[in-house]
């Protein structure tokens, strides 16, 4: 077969299949025109996700009508003054995204210049079918109908009109993080969904496109190094999120979706948040242009360094700066030495080689909840040698450090032996977080928080296998604001976390109504329960089965009903917790694969004192 040249409409259609590859990308080249033809308000409208129509008007500088026809040609673009493409300025310069949505869909392209009159412009398919004058302001007004009308191979792999919908706004919100000096507004099916004005600064911004509440609990960061600069804010550790789809990364004012910088943000909050916890970030990377690579993709959403070291060390490094600058403090890690004598899950010499096999809760039939069987013994005083013994101190004009911050109470005469349990009996609790029990072959430490959540999850499993979930009615409805895609994916699952006893109610485009909470939770954090679900959901795949995904909404209900690291337990309710984990399957490890307790063998005791 002869070697040919391909039409032309169909090698538009070709290159459109890489830069158009759903209504966001289609948006997104849109908007990056606007923003590079140096518009000050951008107006967005969408109808059926983005499918139906996409509508950009802007009021930049317009183009003439033998610009409009040129630029409707692939390759054609005002954006490069030179032949060189290693000095990059400017969002585009490919000169493919007009002629590529064009071939695709039909576009109506009009723009004025200032001082000129206004004209439109109509291709349908790759087919140009209309044009003359047009009656608009100074600037231009792109409308995009019926994407992928005619090509029925593209349209049946888009996604539902929620999905689409949600990707288009996503897309806005991280080129309007990009541009606070540009004023934005979005309406899809002719509801005002964003509007931000211009001119705010760059904090501002992003907590108007993230969380409000993130200005009050972010950081800034200004960080140069070898010429490149980092600029932006960060979310305290505390103020996390379940999962990283909070994070926007810019280089040069670009969106960017890079691995390298995703991996240098988890590298500098490295060991001041969980493995299951994502800080929120909104970074801005302003480097030569010579340094980095925008001609990755056709898309222009990847980015390649020229010294990946140097931008990765620039960000962990700007990043802990800022941190360390707001006053917090890495947590002294004791020595490795005494760490390996701890042994996760109770696996010793001295003990069984896992929870399962070494508790037997095979054959018990107990099932204890916290403080159900135990009284709470009477509360000791706060001890009068604790007392005497600081005013001797102050006396003396000797310096002390603070007293350990931890609580123990004295057992009931009638109290269980140690050697009555595995998991022995609860002596009393360290930094309101960690259980201390006595065992008869060592000493016992357990995270409570880790503990509860295993046992919480069991128990919702259990309720779920025997039918639903009981559910506790509360007295006054809560009402919990989100953005409009976490919105729709809890309204698209009512049906399922009803079934595990959380009832919701759509409650305007932007809350959702929380009539009802699992009866096994209590009350505490709705709103961070209902905000964590509506992450979770976002980052299911498709493919996992109902079960799997009924699984993730277990153990991240779980962990919002689980007793929290800070709370003060009493030695009845400590020993209640120590028996349902001897009770209960896998409590050996929390909902993220975390141990839940550890032992220290009396003959590794003896080791740290010199005694072996």
């Amino acid at each position: 077969m002869s070697i040919r040249r391909l039409p032309e409409h169909l090698v538009n259609r070709i290159a459109a299949g890489e830069v158009v590859e759903r209504p966001a990308s289609a948006l997104k080249e849109l908007v990056e025109n606007a923003i590079d033809a140096g518009a000050t308000r951008i107006t967005v409208k969408l109808a059926g996700g983005g499918v139906e129509l996409i509508e950009v008007i802007d009021d930049g500088c317009g183009m003439a009508p033998a610009e409009m026809a040129l630029a409707l040609e692939r390759h054609a673009t005002s954006k490069l003054p030179t032949d060189d493409i290693e000095h990059v300025a400017t969002l585009g310069f490919r000169g493919e995204a007009l002629p590529s949505i064009a071939s695709v869909a039909q576009l109506t392209l009009e723009s004025r210049v200032r001082g000129a009159e206004g004209w439109s412009l109509t291709v349908d398919n790759g087919a140009r079918i209309a044009e003359g004058p047009a009656a608009l302001p100074p600037g231009t007004r792109v409308r995009v109908e019926a994407l992928f009308g005619r090509v029925p191979a593209r349209r049946k792999f888009l996604r539902s009109t929620r999905a689409e919908y949600a990707a288009c706004l996503d897309g806005m919100k991280r080129l309007a993080m990009a541009r606070p000096d540009i004023a934005f507004a979005v309406e899809h099916d002719g509801r005002r969904v964003l509007s931000v004005q211009g001119g705010e600064s760059r904090p501002a911004r992003v907590a108007a496109l993230t969380d409000r509440a993130l200005q009050e609990n972010s950081v800034a960061i200004d960080f140069e190094r070898e010429g490149l600069m980092l600029g932006g804010v960060a979310s305290i550790p505390t103020f996390n999120r379940g999962v990283a789809d909070h994070q926007y990364l810019f280089v040069n004012g670009r969106p960017v979706k890079d691995r390298l910088l995703v991996g240098a943000v988890r590298g500098a909050y490295a060991e001041m948040l969980a493995r299951d916890r994502h800080p929120v970030v909104a970074l801005f990377l302003d480097v030569p242009p010579e340094v980095v690579d925008v001609n990755v993709h056709p898309a222009k959403t990847e980015v390649r360094f020229r010294d990946p070291a140097l931008a990765r060390g620039l960000i962990v490094s700007g990043l802990r700066r800022a941190l360390d600058a707001a006053g917090h403090r890495s947590v002294q890690r004791p020595s490795e030495a005494a760490l390996g004598l701890w042994q996760p899950g109770g696996v010793s010499s001295s003990s069984p080689s896992s929870l399962e096999e070494g508790l037997g809760w095979r054959d018990s039939k107990t099932q204890l909840g916290l403080g159900e069987t135990v009284p709470h013994p009477n509360p000791s005083p706060e001890g009068e040698g604790l007392r005497h013994y600081s005013g001797a101190v102050r006396d003396s004009q000797t310096f002390f450090a603070a007293a350990p911050h931890a609580r123990a109470e004295p057992a009931r005469h009638e109290a269980p032996l140690a050697t009555d349990f595995p998991l022995g009996v609860a002596r009393g609790q360290v930094a309101k977080t960690y259980i201390v029990a006595e065992a008869q072959d060592g000493l016992v430490l357990v995270d409570q928080h880790a503990a509860h959540e295993r046992l919480v999850l069991e128990r919702m499993r259990r309720a779920m296998a025997g039918g639903t979930v009981p559910s506790q009615a509360l007295l006054l409805a809560e009402v919990v604001e989100l953005d409009e895609p976490g919105c729709d994916r809890l309204e698209a699952r009512i049906e399922e976390l009803r079934a595990f006893g959380l009832e919701l109610e759509r409650f305007g485009p932007r809350a959702m109504l929380v009539r009802a909470v699992p009866a096994a939770l209590g009350t505490g954090d709705i709103h961070g329960l209902v905000t964590d679900l509506a992450d979770e959901l976002a980052s299911f795949d498709e493919a996992l089965s109902l079960k799997e995904r009924l699984d993730h909404v277990a153990a991240t209900m779980a962990c919002h009903g689980s007793v929290r690291a800070g709370r003060i337990l009493s030695v009845a309710e400590m020993n209640a917790l120590l028996r349902e984990m001897e009770v209960t399957p896998h409590s050996g490890q929390c909902n993220h694969g975390r141990p839940t307790w550890v032992k220290l063998a009396h003959g590794d005791i003896e080791k740290l004192f010199g005694r072996k």
